[in-house]
C-alpha cells in the first residue's frame, strides 16, 4: 500500500473487514514512522489504540490527530514495563519499538551498543508480551500480537551484526509465544520488512554507494513505505487472519527470494 493512511484505499476498504471494533491493541515505537502509521491504520479501522513512546511529547500530535491513548515507558526497563501495562485490557499488541544500533562487523562491533541494540529489539518485545499476555488470557477472548522484524533476520547484510541478531531473536520469541499462546488462541506473528527510509535507516541505506546496489538485487526495486509495512500488520491483527500464527512474513519486495 502506498497511498496515504488516510486514503479510501488505503484505510476504509481495509478497515470494512478488519473487526477490531471495541478491541484495544497496544502500539510500541507509535512515534516512529511504522508504528505511526500502523496507530493511523488501526484507528480508521475501529480499533481503541494505546500509542507508546518513551515520551509523552513525541506521541501529542500523532495522539490528537488519530485520538489514540498515549503511553510511556522505556523499552530497556523491565519495572517501566511492566508499571505501564499493569491494569490495562488489551485484545492485542503491536511490538514496533526498535533501536538501529551500528553498522559494524563482528571483530568491530562495540558490544555495548550490541547489548542495546538486543535490550530493545529482543528483550524489550518480549518483556511487553510477558506482562501483556496475562490480561488477554484471562479475558478469554482471544488476541493477537505483531512483531516488527526485519529482513536482516532472514539474511545476513553486511554491518548488521548487532540488529540483525536482535531481530532473529524477535522471531524466535515469535515462533515459541505462537506456540505457548495457541491454546488462548492468541496468534503471534511477525513482519519482515526491507528498509523503509525512517531516520533511523536513512543515515546508511539513503548513501547512493550502499542503496543503489542493494536496490538493484531487489525484485520490486524500491523501498518500502511505512504504509507498505502497516497495511500487512492490521491484516495479520485482523479476523481475517485467523487462522494465521507463527509466520515471518517477508515485505521486502522479493529480496529474500533471491
Amino acid at each position: 500500500m502506498t497511498d496515504s493512511p488516510t486514503s479510501s484505499t488505503a484505510v476504509e476498504n481495509p478497515a470494512a473487514a478488519a473487526g477490531f471494533s471495541c478491541r484495544t491493541i497496544l502500539v510500541t515505537g507509535a512515534s516512529g514512522g511504522i508504528g505511526a502509521a500502523t496507530v493511523r491504520q488501526l484507528a480508521a479501522a475501529g480499533a481503541k489504540v494505546i500509542a507508546s513512546a518513551r515520551t509523552l511529547e513525541s506521541l501529542a500530535a500523532l495522539c490528537d490527530e488519530t485520538g489514540a491513548q498515549p503511553l510511556a515507558f522505556d523499552l530497556t526497563s523491565e519495572d517501566s514495563i511492566r508499571d505501564a501495562l499493569e491494569g490495562l485490557t488489551l485484545w492485542g499488541v503491536v511490538n514496533c519499538g526498535g533501536f538501529g544500533g551500528e553498522i559494524a562487523t563482528p571483530q568491530d562491533t562495540d558490544i555495548d551498543v550490541f547489548d542495546k541494540v538486543i535490550s530493545i529489539n529482543a528483550r524489550g518485545a518480549l518483556l511487553v508480551i510477558k506482562y501483556a499476555v496475562p490480561a488477554m488470557i484471562r479475558q478469554g477472548n482471544g488476541g493477537a500480537i505483531v512483531n516488527v522484524s526485519s529482513q536482516a533476520s532472514m539474511v545476513a547484510l553486511h554491518g548488521h551484526i548487532s540488529y540483525g541478531s536482535s531481530k532473529a531473536a524477535l522471531d524466535n520469541i515469535t515462533r515459541v509465544s505462537a506456540l505457548e499462546l495457541g491454546r488462548h488462541n492468541i496468534r503471534v506473528n511477525s513482519v519482515n520488512p526491507t528498509v523503509v527510509m525512517t531516520d533511523m535507516s536513512n543515515f546508511y541505506w539513503g548513501r547512493p554507494e550502499i542503496g543503489g546496489p542493494f536496490l538493484e538485487q531487489m525484485p520490486l526495486g524500491r523501498w518500502a513505505t511505512v504504509d507498505d509495512v502497516a497495511g500487512p500488520i492490521v491484516f495479520l491483527l485482523s479476523d481475517a487472519a485467523a487462522m494465521i500464527t507463527g509466520a515471518s512474513l517477508p515485505i521486502d519486495g522479493g529480496y529474500t527470494s533471491r
